[in-house]
């Protein structure tokens, strides 16, 4: 699950569209089939509903995964994040990551005040509480996604290009960069899909293998949906692929030959 929501690295960047493009409603539902080659992993799900935090509508965004079949009998993971995000702004109010990944475990919840450009990060697992600041417009790992899928504009992105971006993650702020690797058209289950090609450098750690481990599919229609990711990992290579969908909030294409 943490592969295929590091994909909301893909946050804000200079080619933003004026105009707001609404690319997602609640009712969306994704499921994504998480594989080793022929061998699954798990499913990981991402789910948007209607909501109301501190007395506000928001749309509540719930992402889940759980290793299955073989891998769940030596490697065992329960991942679950949750987001609260403004409906208008699409910027979140709280964050929550609460995950098991083979025995390494963490449980915290992050609440955003951005007028203080303030976050209270509680850390549930270690029972402590403290204050960080804030980059502007920044976003949490989830919400980042959703905020890209409505303002990016695909009209004027070029191949190759890099941007650099903001993200609040665990207790720090994080710079991310981004490039843009071209378009591309993909076979699914579904058909054959075209797509936006990113590439978002990570952070070689226990996971990774290198900055330049992972490559992104996003539809290229007004769904801006997740179609298809690739990682290299240190155990090997891992795809998540889109495999069920519902609620979307415009028409799904397929490429017809």
């Amino acid at each position: 699950m943490r592969v295929l929501l590091l994909l909301a690295m893909m946050i804000t960047f200079p080619v933003l569209a004026q105009d707001k493009h609404e690319a997602f409603d609640s009712g969306e539902w994704f499921q994504f089939r998480i594989h080793y080659g022929v061998f699954t992993a798990s499913y990981a799900t991402l789910e948007v509903k209607d909501d109301i935090i501190d007395g506000k509508p928001v749309y509540h965004i719930e992402g889940a995964g759980k290793s299955s079949g073989f891998l769940s009998l030596f490697f065992k993971v329960e991942d679950y994040y949750e987001t609260y995000i403004d409906k208008d702004k699409v910027m979140p109010y709280r964050f929550i990551r609460k995950i098991n990944e083979g025995g390494y475990t963490k449980d915290i919840e992050i609440n955003f005040d951005h007028d203080a450009k303030e976050a209270l990060v509680h850390d549930k697992k270690h029972k402590t509480k403290k204050t960080v600041s804030l980059k502007d417009n920044v976003q949490d790992m989830v919400s980042s996604f959703y905020y890209l899928r409505n303002n990016i504009d695909v009209s004027s992105l070029k191949k190759g290009e890099s941007h650099y971006v903001n993200m609040f993650f665990d207790s720090e702020n994080y710079q991310f960069k981004l490039k843009f690797l071209g378009r591309e058209v993909i076979k699914t289950k579904m058909g054959k899909i075209a797509c936006l090609k990113f590439r978002p450098y990570v952070q070689a750690d226990r996971v990774f293998k290198e900055e330049e481990s992972m490559t992104v599919w996003i539809s290229d229609d007004d769904n801006r949906m997740p179609v298809k990711i690739k990682a290299d990992i240190l155990v090997g290579s891992i795809e998540a692929d889109l495999n069920a969908f519902k609620g979307l909030k415009h028409p799904f294409k397929i490429i017809v030959e």
